[in-house]
């Protein structure tokens, strides 16, 4: 049987206790009256340098609401309900991942699907076209047995990290936060038998739900979870809250730092007292926006999904939040690089910021099966590029015109050289056909000429050898063949011996 999804609103006690205790099952949770809670303060970080203060609570500007004509995704006939996507751009296509139920699939319960489209309002199809794929689904015996679901999927250099809630079973059974790995996105490994995440319970509540619905981002090496916890120390009265731990290890198995009011310390494991929430909410999502310098958290509340706006350290609130209006009846999924990380604007990356959410509504009244519809707008007037370090951030993997008749490309936080338009346009994830002045000024760290020596190792796998004697990465042979650079094989020896140069492609 399908799993009960909690949906709470401010009645009566007694009704909302009724309600609560019909929703301890494993699916994603929302609520159409969550407020910001800034509760942090303005405590001072925990070892950290000194910083200049925040801006706090900027209006911000939009414009350009969107939202999908109809369904842009939902699963074979046979299945149950979508749910918790989560989104990537990715290559120039956009991927995504969410929670549904395939009768084809066992164990019966919930399943991850997988499809991909060329925009977020789809229409998304499985790899091959045709119905959404199941990529994970329960591990009969294990802690997520019976039900996976709520994913949150990074990538990180060539590996895919799926972060999810998985369930033993339907009832008073909790749920905890596993992990899953691949190199293609669609074929899924276990990480680890058990879940890298487990409640805290801190206290004991009606809501008996456990930990999930994780959002994951990666920022400055760090891996950022943000998670539900209804046993956690900070819930909310329905067990309602967003907790965040961070490690540089994306199985958080040591290193774990946890969000509180010093903001972030050190802890002994992910299971450290939950003590500071940062919004009142169910099945939220994490994104960190460059061109903000700011984290956004998207929410569900009465009139559509709300973007809170948090500084790096969780300590203020620089923007005013933002409303994306519109129908909704389970959590939002915001569309983001593969960090996690917010998409640069195609027409203006140094002055706009696109916020989309794909999330489930129903079509054919309360009851109906959920589906999935995209909804978006755009803030207008942001100085994105205003310091060459931000510009760099924001311009990742942007290709434009150097003053030199070739192509430059903006990576990891560099700005390569490229001779070939056709090259750097396969390395890119977006070309601008005019260059853009802020990259004026900033220094070319290394050039790719045509014919580079390009090498393959059998677990490395393949890269260029640019100007500077470095080795960089790509992801696939099509660059290194529009480069005319025949790729030579190595061994994974051979390939750690040359200095190591950034990834060229994201």
């Amino acid at each position: 049987m399908p799993t009960a999804r909690c949906r709470t609103s401010r009645r009566t006690s007694a009704v909302a206790a009724a309600l609560l205790l019909a929703a301890g099952l494993l699916a994603g949770c929302t609520t159409g009256n969550a407020l910001p809670r800034a509760d942090g303060g303005d405590q001072p970080i925990a070892g950290g340098a000194e910083r200049p203060p925040p801006p706090r609570d900027v209006p911000l500007e939009v414009d350009d609401l969107r939202q999908s004509d109809s369904v842009v995704a939902a699963g074979a006939a046979d299945a149950v309900y979508n749910y918790g996507p989560s989104v990537m751009l990715d290559g120039g296509r956009v991927r995504m991942w969410w929670c549904s139920q395939y009768g084809s699939a066992p164990p019966p319960g919930d399943d991850i699907l997988y499809a991909e489209a060329p925009g977020a309002s789809g229409p998304f199809t499985g790899p091959a076209g045709g119905a959404p794929k199941a990529v994970l689904s329960g591990s009969p015996g294990g802690f997520d047995g019976v039900h996976t679901c709520d994913p949150s999927v990074l990538r990180v250099g060539g590996t895919y990290y799926l972060y999810y809630t998985g369930a033993a079973g339907d009832h008073a059974l909790g749920n905890s936060i596993g992990l899953a790995v691949s190199h293609d996105g669609i074929n899924f490994t276990r990480a680890a038998p058990g879940p890298i995440l487990r409640p805290a319970h801190d206290q004991r509540r009606d809501n008996i739900y456990g930990a999930g619905q994780p959002a994951a981002v990666h920022l400055d090496g760090w891996f950022y979870l943000m998670f539900t916890d209804t046993t956690g120390a900070a819930a909310g009265w329905n067990g309602a809250g967003q907790f965040v731990l961070r490690s540089r290890d994306p199985a958080f198995g040591s290193g774990v730092e946890a969000l509180g009011a010093e903001g972030f310390t050190p802890v002994g494991d992910t299971e450290s007292p939950r003590t500071r929430s940062l919004v009142d909410a169910f099945s939220a999502d994490l994104m960190w926006v460059d061109a903000l310098s700011a984290f956004a958290i998207a929410h569900e509340t009465e009139a559509g999904t709300t973007i809170t706006f948090w500084d790096r350290e969780f300590t203020a609130n620089p923007y005013q939040p933002v409303l994306i209006p519109g129908p909704w009846k389970e959590g939002p999924g915001l569309v983001r690089r593969p960090d996690g990380h917010a998409p640069a604007s195609v027409t203006d990356p140094c002055g706009r910021v696109p916020f989309d959410v794909v999330r489930a509504t129903t079509i054919g009244g309360a009851d109906a099966p959920t589906n999935l519809r995209h909804f978006g707008l755009d803030v207008h007037g942001v100085p994105a590029c205003a310091e060459p370090e931000q510009a760099l951030a924001v311009l990742e993997g942007t290709a434009m015109p150097s003053p030199v008749r070739t192509m430059d490309l903006v990576t990891d936080g560099t700005v390569v050289r490229v001779d070939r338009r056709s090259v750097a346009t396969a390395l890119a994830d977006r070309v601008l056909d005019r260059r853009l002045p802020q990259l004026d000024g900033i220094p070319v760290t290394a050039r790719l000429r045509p014919g580079a020596e390009a090498v393959n190792a059998p677990e490395s796998g393949m890269g260029l050898v640019l100007d500077d004697g470095r080795l960089w990465p790509i992801r696939s042979r099509q660059a290194a063949e529009l480069n005319d650079s025949a790729v030579r094989p190595i061994t994974d020896r051979a390939w750690d011996a040359y200095p190591a140069g950034s990834a060229l492609e994201n």
